[in-house]
């Protein structure tokens, strides 16, 4: 298990990364690590994801207060408890806006055609939750339903959050949300998608079993849920 210290530096590296490649602009976005059952260690409000430090971060209790730190708690830090309340595996969390698919979100349009074998083995699908003001109980609400059951979610009007065993693993997630927005845009702009059968989609999910095992946890794609039969 890593040290504080070296938690704090990788917040520091993916923060670093998320701006540089442009998933977040000013001081959008947050990123936080759970440090035991009753500690989290998370990005401070108000700053750049480029400009952090170690020392920049802030310790909160499971309740949000300020445990440690010489900055603001950012407003929100509801959305990041709630999933680790609701998600004992996860050990990391990323909250970004990158363009593409802060795009969809925005169109309130879920990436959840299974139109990529590696993000249906990875994320399963990419639900989209409704609209919630940030930092209010109205986003942990749009989001609590869905976090069980996906491991990164499409906020409405709003961006993409990502959660996994560890920061990287959270950090990778969002850039798999964002090349597969890239790719479904581009299916958009030639006016023809072409998704997995169910078929295919049911060996990717065992696929998938093999390489997580119990830790996967995404839903499957929309495609593989069967239309109930009518009967006649």
């Amino acid at each position: 298990m890593a040290t504080e210290r070296q938690y704090r530096e990788q917040i520091v590296r993916y923060g670093r990364t998320l701006h540089e490649r442009g998933f977040v602009a000013a001081t959008d976005g947050n990123l936080s690590v759970r440090l035991d059952q009753n500690r989290i260690l998370s990005t401070p409000t108000c700053m750049s994801k480029g400009e952090m430090r170690p020392a920049d971060m802030v310790i909160v209790d499971i309740e949000g207060r300020l445990l440690s730190g010489r900055r603001k708690v950012s407003s929100e830090i509801g959305m990041h408890l709630l999933i680790y309340r609701l998600r004992p595996d996860v050990q990391g969390i990323v909250h970004a806006h990158p363009t593409t698919a802060t795009g969809f979100a925005a169109a309130g349009v879920a990436l959840n055609q299974p139109l990529v074998c590696e993000v249906v083995i990875g994320l399963g699908s990419i639900p989209l939750a409704k609209y919630g003001t940030p930092g209010t109980p109205e986003l942990t609400e749009a989001l609590e339903p869905l976090v069980p059951h996906y491991d990164a979610i499409l906020m409405s009007n709003h961006g993409v959050v990502a959660y996994g065993d560890t920061i990287e693993h959270a950090y990778m997630k969002m850039e798999t949300v964002e090349h597969f927005a890239q790719i479904a845009l581009v299916t958009h702009l030639l006016g023809r998608q072409q998704p997995l059968s169910g078929v295919d989609i049911e060996k990717l999910m065992l696929a998938r079993t093999k390489y997580f095992g119990g830790k996967a946890s995404a839903s499957m794609p929309i495609a593989m849920v069967r239309e109930p039969e009518k009967v006649s």
